[in-house]
């Protein structure tokens, strides 16, 4: 098959199972090769399966931490995507955060691990501990 081929078999696919988008697998059915061998997804993104496993787990992770993120205080959420890099990678220090948002560095200090403690408990709450 082609690539082309094998991008409508996604789209089919995909459009079948829209009811059940949340149940979707790397590892679900697509069809069958001119051998007669099963296609999963993870077959034809053209790379390693595990790594590609950990992508989208990363994927989600990341999406529930922004989830909770959007439930801090501005500024609590400001501080903690500045300290960790959230948006670009590009960590800073507490030092660089006080400067730029024109507080001192220790308020800057109680307001992350503010943040951090509240960001602590919404993730027990939602795992039941």
């Amino acid at each position: 098959m082609l690539l082309f081929d094998f991008e409508i078999e996604i789209l089919m696919h995909l459009r079948s199972k829209k009811k059940n988008r949340a149940e979707l697998s790397l590892f679900d059915s697509i069809g069958v090769d001119k051998e007669g061998n099963e296609i999963q997804f993870i077959d034809i993104l053209g790379t390693d399966s595990e790594l590609v496993t950990d992508e989208v787990a990363s994927l989600l992770d990341k999406e529930k931490l922004w989830k909770h993120l959007k439930k801090l205080s501005p500024q609590e959420r400001k501080v903690l995507v500045m300290r960790f890099g959230l948006n670009d990678g590009a960590k800073k220090t507490q030092k660089d955060i006080a400067k730029k948002l024109g507080i001192s560095r220790s308020y800057v200090s109680r307001i992350e691990k503010r943040a951090v403690n509240r960001l602590t408990e919404q993730f027990a709450t939602q795992t039941g501990q």
